[in-house]
């Protein structure tokens, strides 16, 4: 099951400074992490941007999807990142804590070279880079990510795992691209012109998200979805005012390529809800759990 959550280059366009604009990617970061989001993706919204577009988008959240041991290695400096050092630390589990460096523990590392024999380097916040042998079939690359097991600090013993590095994946990508993918699951807009997220309905929304996982889309502040893919916000309540359901249990007619649109916050207290805001708001529902 995957979740992929998806936001526009957009997204930081009320900020008045970087410092402003990092500090509010460091909050999308933060529901990133504390939802256990798999994929974290930046799709572009030229229209909306103004002073900080995708690149910079994209840079600071690799950034903070990055465990901090790694951060010097993988990055840098950028001018991108000058605010940096005000993100929120992730505190994600399998880089950090007490069982970090314990028996079995996972962790990312970078690849610094690649050798003969299946051999490679890896440098996983330890002293020095360690050398490991590559599972059958794996083939990495210099400045590749991957995921090490760490049974012993003191001697050193580690394994190359063929998995997934812990945390989340920064990618950029289209909504088109991520709504077409295998693993999409439940495809979910969020609008306040859409279906409103009630109590009552709630169950068999999570079910579907256990069940199929979800790829959820999130408009900017003052730009919605709905203009960023050319809807009018009228086609979007017509929509969603209509109670025929596909067997898959979204909208019959919901527009845009996606299964549902759904009100999140149907008791909106204040004209705009920010970003990272809605992320909250929304994941905080639908990822429960049974």
């Amino acid at each position: 099951m995957t979740v992929s959550v998806l936001v526009p280059s957009s997204l930081v366009r009320e900020a008045e400074d970087k410092r402003e604009a990092t500090r509010k990617l460091g909050y999308v970061a933060r529901a990133a992490a504390v939802f256990r989001i798999d994929r974290l993706v930046v799709f572009d919204d030229p229209e909306g941007e103004e002073k900080w577009g995708g690149g910079f988008v994209e840079t600071v959240l690799r950034y903070a999807a990055t465990p901090p041991y790694l951060r010097k290695e993988a990055w840098g400096t950028r001018d991108e990142l000058e605010y940096a050092g005000i993100l929120p630390p992730l505190l994600v589990s399998a880089w950090t804590g007490s069982e970090s460096s314990g028996s079995g523990s996972k962790r990312q590392g970078i690849v610094t070279q690649v050798g003969p024999e299946g051999r490679v380097r890896v440098n996983c916040g330890m002293q020095h880079p360690i050398s490991l042998h590559t599972p059958p079939g794996m083939e990495v690359e210099e400045g590749e990510r991957v995921t090490i097991r760490v049974s012993s600090r003191r001697p050193v013993r580690a394994k190359l795992l063929d998995e997934t590095p812990p945390g989340f994946q920064v990618v950029r990508s289209t909504i088109g691209d991520e709504l077409a993918r295998p693993d999409a699951g439940y495809r979910v807009a969020t609008s306040r012109h859409g279906r409103t997220l009630t109590a009552s309905g709630l169950p068999d929304e999570t079910r579907r998200v256990q069940g199929d996982g979800m790829t959820i889309a999130f408009g900017s502040p003052a730009r919605g979805l709905p203009p960023m893919l050319g809807l009018s916000e009228s086609t979007i309540a017509e929509s969603s005012a209509d109670t025929s359901v596909t067997d898959g249990g979204g909208s019959a007619n919901a527009p845009g390529g996606f299964d549902t649109w759904l009100n999140v916050i149907p008791r909106q207290g204040s004209e705009v809800v920010r970003t990272e805001e809605a992320l909250f708001a929304a994941l905080a529902c639908l990822t429960l759990t049974e």
